[in-house]
Order: structure tokens, then sequence, then C-alpha cells
């Protein structure tokens, strides 16, 4: 594999060539995905009362989800108390259920706070969980070597589903299009 002039080795991620290079909708996905009746199509794996859990369509590793509330915000200080507490209370969720569904050894968790930062929709805040094995190359599973991402998205989701917490689907009250909150297993 070449190395750049700066020592370092290149990153690749072939399969993100289709969302950088692909049409972008004048609408956002974390406010549109949630609207929809199925959570299939739009990857949902859980739905809580304040944000709700998808898989990354452009995985960085299997398994790769997205913590995002239903409120349209795109900075951290801009979510009340209970939306925050309940995104990181469905990060805890995706840890568990990852751990359970992909023996994860660990994870990286974070959110990019503005374009510059890294945020492909800076506009609507969301929380990425990857998870990790041991020997996947420390940070991205695709440094040096590409990682295989060895499992469809659909298949990817119906595992995390099935490790979903039980405690997470107990969330009371209707949200995301009037569904109460629950793993979107049932839908789709």
């Amino acid at each position: 594999m070449a190395v750049a002039e700066d020592g370092k080795r290149p990153l690749w991620a072939p399969w993100r060539v289709a969302y950088i290079r692909g049409p972008k909708s004048a609408e956002c996905i974390f406010c549109t995905s949630p609207r929809q009746a199925s959570g299939r199509e739009e990857l949902i794996v859980h739905r809580g009362e304040r944000c709700y859990v998808l898989l990354n369509a452009f995985p960085y590793a299997p398994g790769h989800l997205m913590v995002a509330p239903y409120r349209h915000v795109g900075e951290l200080d801009a979510l009340d108390d209970d939306e925050l507490l309940e995104l990181q209370t469905l990060t805890r969720d995706c840890v568990r259920a990852l751990r359970r569904a992909f023996a994860a050894d660990g994870f990286n968790i974070g959110i990019n706070l503005g374009k510059v930062a890294g945020a492909g929709f800076a506009a609507h805040l969301h929380q990425h969980v990857v998870p990790r094995w041991q020997g996947d190359n420390n940070f991205m599973p695709v440094i040096a070597d590409t990682r295989v991402i060895n499992q469809s998205l659909e298949a990817a989701r119906q595992e995390i589903l099935a490790a979903w917490p039980t405690a997470a689907a107990s969330a009371s009250g209707p949200r995301g299009g009037g569904r109460s909150a629950q793993s979107d297993g049932a839908s789709g």
C-alpha cells in the first residue's frame, strides 16, 4: 500500500463514494427517517421518546450506529436536559446491543459538532457509536488496509434488534410519527 509523503497511509473507505458523489437531498435525513412508517428502509433500530437509533448507511465498521434527537438541532447545548439524557441512555443501549450482537471489544463514541469538525449533517446533531475489535487498527478499521464489511446492513439491523436491551423498549409515550417508543423489529 502506498504511503504519502508525510509517512501516513491513506484512509480507504471505498463504499462511502456512493454517499460522497450521490445526489444530496434538500431534506434532513435525521428529520425524515423517523417519520416513515417502517424502520427497515431508514435503517432504524429503536425509537425512543425524544431520540432514535439508526444504522449508518455508509459504515466504518459493521454495526456502526447513530443516535439522533427527533428535534432538528445542530448544537449540543441546544438539547434540553431530557433529550441529552435520552441521547446518552440510548448510546449506552447501543453499546450493550453491539456487545451482544457482534462481540465488540470496544467502541468509538462521538459527535462531530460543525462541518469543520467532520459533520456530514452539521445542522442535525447525532452521536456515532462504532464497534471495535482487537486488531482492527485502532481508530478506524480502514486504516492501512480496507476492512471488509462482512455483513449487509439489513442483517446487521436484525442482529442488533435481537440483542437490543429489553429495558430500552420500556420508554413511554408516542414519538417519531406517533409510534410508541420501541425497538423497530415488528415494523418491518
